[in-house]
């Protein structure tokens, strides 16, 4: 099937630019990765960028991916798996719990559309993936990000990025979608009252601009190989009911690698900004992603959905 990509405005990123790209992140990772294993995860993770729109402005990202899907089916035409969707800046986005989602010009603002065929183990660790993906395409720019679980990417103490994923299943064929969006600050630098102490942006932390389309190209190219990761992990079976083995799974040391979680004290909350639930040590994360911590009282929990800040 023919990959495409769609009009040209502001933002300017093409399919064959991200196969460009990808192509280098090829190159890049038989540096410390077997060669055998980079082209299958990459053959895997092909699909993301099989087709772009760039669009000036958006209400929502994730609203015009439901739209096009729906629009697709009712055509009698298929979505392309991993159609990305991106935005020079939107005008009503939302984050977790209807939190407005800062995005205005000079930010990297979209939505990927990922068909689910994963395992339950394996979808469960998509926002780590994300995560992973992004924090890697800002260490490239010199900037030392790290990551807050699930996939908050941090410079210093503040956020540069953050991922919103919400399933979809389409209105007639009832087909399932993994919804991916994504905010990333790059070169804007005005942020709301209640943001200007916790938000950064990477022009900020770089001390100049950069290229948003670069990056974008970049970031898709890292995301093909984490989620291609997810397959490939899949094809090696190593995992069962209560999910992946820690230590086996190749995402989940990538995640390891970048992320400062482990060991830290945090604060945690379903809606941790508006009700914290309670306080606790990081020991690590289980095989399905979840943040295992032990509690004041020496008991262990594993928390699988919310959010936390260091405390």
């Amino acid at each position: 099937m023919e990959a495409r990509e769609f009009g040209r405005v502001g933002i300017a990123v093409t399919v064959a630019e991200v196969n460009r790209q990808r192509r280098i992140e090829d190159r890049s990772r038989r540096q410390t990765w077997p060669a055998a294993d980079v082209e299958s995860i990459l053959r895997y993770g092909a699909f993301v960028g099989s087709a772009i729109e760039c669009h000036p402005v958006l209400d929502r990202a994730m609203e015009r991916a439901r739209t096009h899907i729906a629009a697709m089916e009712q055509g009698g035409r298929s979505v392309y798996n991993g159609t990305v969707i991106l935005a020079d800046r939107l005008e009503r986005s939302k984050g977790r719990f209807d939190r407005t989602w800062h995005a205005p010009a000079g930010g990297l603002w979209g939505c990927l559309l990922h068909v689910n065929t994963l395992l339950p183990q394996s979808r469960n660790l998509i926002s780590l993936a994300v995560g992973v993906a992004c924090c890697e395409a800002v260490r490239e720019m010199g900037i030392a990000a790290e990551l807050r679980w699930v996939n908050d990417v941090l410079v210093g103490d503040r956020k540069v990025a953050g991922f919103l994923i919400e399933s979809f299943f389409s209105p007639r064929y009832r087909e399932e979608y993994n919804l991916i969006g994504f905010g990333i600050n790059i070169n804007n630098r005005h942020f709301p009252h209640e943001l200007q102490d916790t938000a950064l942006s990477l022009a900020q932390a770089l001390g100049r601009p950069l290229d948003i389309s670069a990056f974008a190209r970049l970031f898709l190219a890292k995301l093909s190989f984490a989620l291609g990761l997810l397959y490939y992990e899949e094809e090696q079976g190593r995992y069962d009911d209560g999910g992946w083995e820690v230590e086996d799974h190749r995402l989940l040391r990538c995640w390891r690698e970048l992320a400062t979680t482990v060991g830290r004290r945090v604060v945690f909350g379903f809606n941790v900004m508006q009700a914290p639930q309670y306080q606790a040590t990081v020991s690590g994360i289980s095989g399905s992603g979840g943040l295992v911590m032990v509690l004041d009282d020496g008991h262990e929990k594993t928390e699988y959905s919310g959010e936390i800040r260091y405390v």
